[in-house]
């Protein structure tokens, strides 16, 4: 069910969620903020009702400029509040990742636990942070400001070196609807996504130690887009994190673990 809730398009499982344990679905970069398949089976093999939020300037929710990664969750809280939702667990892939634990940091008192899936770190300020990256051109545009970022946007062009063979397959199976739901997000324009790598170049708003719930850190081995130094950073940093490392994914297929990850 789609509906406009404090002023963001917000996709939930049921009409009607209202005390009932949640997974909270932060999408990748980018994507429409849609239900994908695969999330919705391993909820509802566990008993969740899903909650996705399309993040400001993708789909139908408006751009915030400037906004950081505490932003975010900052907006997530009315919408939760309106849907009268009290425990959810905190899930985020990729660039949704450091907005999965921003809401942790945000609200403790709701988010009983958070699983990120290949997701960055905060910005170091130091040019190791982007070892590894196969593609980090939007990445290293958006250090240089806003406008830097858009030009890059002008010539921008996907490198399927980014992709290992397990994540094409993934794409081509279990995970297609990804691939189709990040297409349909490019029709919206390109805002949502370098709002996005300018968050993550930034301070995000709030510090990783403010996280008191558990993070179960989920990582490919093979990641070639958030190699899994990242993973690292955040399991140092997190006061109450646990690192499981994928030595056969890569950045998609690391995601076939999420119904594992729901039982831990």
């Amino acid at each position: 069910m789609q509906r406009i809730i404090a002023g963001l398009d917000v996709h939930t499982s049921h009409a009607d969620i209202a005390g009932r344990d949640v997974l909270l679905w932060h999408h990748g970069s980018p994507q429409t903020g849609a239900i994908l398949p695969p999330v919705q089976r391993a909820a509802d093999t566990r008993g969740l009702a899903v909650v996705s939020i399309a993040r400001p300037a993708y789909a139908g929710s408006p751009r915030m400029p400037g906004r950081t990664v505490a932003d975010v969750a900052a907006g997530t809280r009315p919408v939760l509040d309106e849907l009268g939702v009290a425990s959810v667990v905190s899930v985020g892939a990729s660039g949704g990742g450091p907005h999965a634990l921003a809401c942790a940091a945000a609200m403790p008192d709701r988010v009983r636990a958070v699983i990120t899936f290949a997701s960055p770190a905060p910005f170091t300020g130091d040019d190791d942070w982007f070892a590894a990256m196969q593609a980090p051109g939007g990445l290293r545009a958006a250090l240089k400001g806003e406008a830097a970022r858009r030009r890059f946007a002008e010539t921008d062009q996907f490198d399927p070196a980014q992709f290992v063979d397990a994540d094409f397959a993934a794409l081509e199976h279990e995970w297609a609807s990804l691939g189709a739901d990040a297409g349909a997000a490019e029709e919206f324009g390109p805002d949502g996504l370098i709002d996005d790598d300018l968050a993550f170049t930034r301070h995000w708003g709030f510090e990783l130690a403010e996280v008191t719930a558990s993070v179960l850190l989920v990582q490919g081995e093979r990641d070639r887009v958030i190699p899994p130094a990242h993973a690292r950073m955040l399991a140092v940093a997190l006061p109450h994190a646990r690192l499981d490392l994928r030595p056969d994914d890569g950045h998609v297929s690391v995601l076939r673990h999420l119904g594992a990850a729901l039982t831990r």
